[in-house]
C-alpha cells in the first residue's frame, strides 16, 4: 500500500491551533503489515487536583480535523476534561493511503477503533461527533460496548 504523509511544515503556525502533536501506529489492514501513523490532540488539565476524571472524544468529519475543535478544547480542558481528537486516517496529520478505494467505511471503523481502544487506551468515554465522525462514532459505540461505558 501506498502511503502519502503531510509533511509537518505544512501544519506550522496554524492560527489558534497550540496544541502538541501526538502519535499512534495502526494496522492498515492491507494483508501486508503496513502501518499508518494517526495523529490526535490529547489535551488535559495542567493541574491534577482540577481534573474531572472524564475524558471527551471528539471526532470529526470530512472533509475537517482536528482543527475543527480548537475553540472546543480550551474550554473542556478549563473545566478539567481530557479531550483527544484523533484525525482519522486521510485527513489532517494523519497519514493518507495513495489508493482511494482503501477508504471503505469498515477500514475507517477499524482504524478508529485500534486507535481509541487499543493505542491511545481510552475507556469511560462522552463522545462529541461531528458528520461521519457520528457515523464512525456510533458504530464503533455500538461493537465495542463490553467493558467500556461511553456517552454520546
Amino acid at each position: 500500500m501506498k502511503v502519502l504523509r503531510t509533511p509537518e511544515s505544512r501544519f506550522e503556525a496554524l492560527p489558534e491551533y497550540p496544541f502538541a502533536p501526538h502519535y499512534v501506529e495502526i494496522d492498515a489492514g492491507d494483508g501486508a503489515g503496513t502501518r499508518l501513523r494517526v495523529h490526535y490532540l490529547d489535551e488535559r488539565p495542567d493541574d491534577p487536583a482540577k481534573t474531572s476524571g472524564e475524558t471527551v472524544l471528539l471526532l470529526h468529519g470530512e472533509p475537517s480535523w482536528s482543527y475543527l475543535y480548537r475553540h472546543v478544547i480550551p474550554p473542556l480542558v478549563a473545566a478539567g476534561h481530557r479531550c483527544v481528537a484523533p484525525d482519522l486516517i486521510g485527513f489532517g496529520k494523519s497519514d493518507k493511503p495513495a489508493d482511494r478505494f482503501t477508504y471503505t467505511y469498515q477500514r475507517h471503523v477499524e482504524w478508529l477503533a485500534e486507535t481509541v481502544f487499543d493505542r491511545v487506551d481510552l475507556r469511560d468515554i462522552t463522545m462529541v461527533c461531528q458528520d461521519w465522525g457520528g457515523l464512525l462514532g456510533l458504530r464503533l459505540l455500538a461493537e465495542h460496548r463490553q467493558g467500556h461505558r461511553h456517552r454520546a
